[in-house]
């Protein structure tokens, strides 16, 4: 994202290469510091609020795919454990799984000593059922975290968001002022 330019009221900071907005107290000492006038000013906050809007809409893509992850990573370490509970039974377990959408069909499944787990990109490992668990539950910590962070992501990303349309407000809003002032003058001295 382009570099912003200086506000009076705070340090620009950063959270996870998401440029923070700083809050506009004076306008007029923002455009001087700055050395943008007020079109120049406004197109540049433009700008940066889309550039939040681009980058808000992969973080949610981002929070689609994790949320629709955990569920399967769930239902994969469930199914381990039923596994690894029927194997100390000494019982075939029946099941019904999914070949395509819709479409199901029943397995029995003998008891093994291992489980294989798709990890994707056409990759299929073999696991005991305790190297197994251990991995989906480090998978499934890995994506929960990664959901909050995230989640603090898109919350940051919305206060930026809010504070920059909060600034183009109040530099068009002086504008508009700063415009009658000099209409009122003008007409004066007519």
């Amino acid at each position: 994202m382009a570099a912003a330019p200086a506000s009076s009221s705070s340090v620009l900071t950063e959270r996870r290469g998401i440029p923070a907005a700083s809050f506009v107290e004076d306008v007029q000492t923002y455009l001087t510091q700055s050395g943008l006038d007020v079109n120049s000013s406004l197109s540049f906050l433009q700008e940066r609020l889309h550039q939040y809007k681009i980058v808000e809409m992969k973080l949610l893509a981002q929070q689609r795919d994790l949320q629709a992850k955990i569920p399967d990573i769930e239902k994969c370490l469930a199914i381990v454990d039923a596994l690894q509970a029927k194997k100390v039974t000494d019982e075939a377990l029946v099941a019904d799984f999914e070949v395509s959408e819709g479409i199901y069909s029943r397995a029995r499944i003998e008891n093994t000593d291992s489980v294989c787990l798709w990890l994707g990109a056409n990759v299929m490992l073999e696991y005991s059922y305790e190297e197994a668990n251990a991995l989906l539950k480090k998978n499934l910590e890995n994506a929960k975290a990664s959901l909050e962070v995230l989640v603090a992501d898109l919350q940051f990303l919305r206060d930026q968001v809010t504070i920059t349309q909060v600034t183009i407000a109040r530099v068009y809003n002086w504008d508009v002022h700063q415009r009658r002032i000099r209409q009122a003058q003008t007409a004066k001295e007519t």
